[in-house]
């Protein structure tokens, strides 16, 4: 393994996520950039979803020069100055274009106590995908309202990821969509109404789906989309994965667009997510580093070879490009609405603490195991301990 502390004067090392969409558009701009800069060696090393959320960034910012982040960690970033500001190292129309072009908020939830802390190389956020074929088999239509969702999962075709972290996720949208209270405030988390009242929506949904859905993560959810042994036929909301629509890139090509509408009636604002490209502050090679960023989150490479590569890419020239769309059967065209409206979760220092409690009191409320009032306040709790020590809420 080539790390960082290696001699080699031109070589940069990455830490990124596990999957097609997170590793192979890195390794291929990577290749790219080393052809065009001699001397220059990148390399990407991955690590699993679970190893990835699991690993304090601190650390990883002492081994790799570059990291793949999630915006909740700007907060974190700007308290502890393990990251290189980026406003320091690119030139100020560079990111006023960044800005211009991003999807949803996607570029400015890594700015963060006057600074910017990453790049949006990758936009998310959970919308609706289906098998055409499988809804044809079982004589189904997409549903567009939650009403039309719940009669469908009745049916035993609906499938939606609900393992603890997604399951928190699912929570934000749901409760979004009832008022604005949710980190609103600092001395209470949501209005107790509105988080169970959202928390029962879920748990009304998650118990007509398959008993598996409490184990799957969206990449679960389309393997099983995909597969023809399985009854799965429609997701309603789960992170998308463009890969899922390529053409030859699993059994079946997959269709995505907006997720039903929410219980109010109203468009669902699910929650936004996504990944973003961060230098460490104990790189040695800062200005290189940013050159390759600067590169990977530009609009050529976004809307060419890293969506060609299987990346899902941050820039909107690649949404809003058709061949990226004809390429992934509409994927960009039909969700990119989705991500505009998108929930953006807070990036507070200590918020990834409560994201990591959270999630798991979620996940019990949809097992049955405690009441939805009783997770509220669970949550509650330990919203107002990991506010204890930090920064006051900084919200876009």
């Amino acid at each position: 393994m080539t790390r960082m502390s290696d001699p080699a004067p031109h070589r940069l090392c990455g830490i990124t996520w596990n999957h097609t969409r997170g590793l192979l558009p890195l390794v291929a701009t990577a290749q790219r950039y080393s052809e065009t800069h001699p001397g220059v060696e990148i390399i990407w090393e991955k690590r699993s979803l679970q190893a990835f959320a699991d690993a304090p960034l601190e650390k990883l910012a002492e081994s790799f020069d570059l990291l793949v982040i999630d915006h909740p960690h700007a907060g974190l970033a700007a308290a502890g100055g393990f990251l290189v500001p980026l406003d320091v190292e690119l030139p100020a129309d560079y990111l006023a274009d960044q800005s211009a072009n991003q999807v949803g908020r996607s570029h400015d939830t890594y700015a963060y106590g006057g600074h910017q802390w990453a790049l949006a190389i990758d936009a998310a956020t959970p919308v609706a995908s289906w098998n055409p074929e499988a809804l044809g088999r079982a004589a189904r239509q997409v549903p567009k309202t939650w009403g039309e969702l719940l009669l469908l999962a009745e049916t035993g075709a609906v499938v939606v990821p609900a393992i603890p972290i997604d399951s928190l996720m699912n929570w934000y949208a749901l409760c979004a969509d009832i008022d604005d209270s949710l980190f609103a405030e600092t001395d209470h988390l949501v209005e107790e109404s509105t988080g169970r009242r959202a928390l029962e929506h879920l748990a009304d949904l998650v118990r007509r789906c398959p008993p598996s859905c409490l184990e799957r993560n969206p990449i679960a959810v389309y393997e099983a989309l995909c597969d023809p042994s399985d009854p799965a036929a429609y997701c309603p909301f789960a992170y998308g994965y463009a890969n899922y629509a390529q053409p030859g890139y699993a059994t079946a090509r997959l269709v995505f667009g907006e997720p039903p509408t929410a219980p109010s009636g109203r468009p669902l604002r699910t929650t936004l997510g996504g990944t973003g490209l961060a230098i460490s502050a104990k790189s040695p090679h800062r200005a290189l580093a940013a050159d390759y960023a600067r590169y990977v989150a530009g609009a050529a490479t976004q809307s060419g070879l890293y969506v060609r590569a299987g990346g899902q890419p941050g820039h909107r020239a690649a949404w809003t490009d058709p061949a990226a769309s004809a390429w992934t059967n509409d994927y960009f065209t039909a969700t990119l609405a989705a991500l505009d409206r998108a929930y953006i979760r807070p990036r507070f220092a200590g918020y990834m603490h409560f994201q990591d409690e959270a999630s798991p009191v979620v996940h019990r409320a949809l097992r049955g195991e405690v009441s939805p009032a009783q997770a509220v306040r669970e949550m509650d709790a330990i919203y107002k301990e990991s506010l204890r020590g930090n920064p006051p809420v900084e919200k876009l």
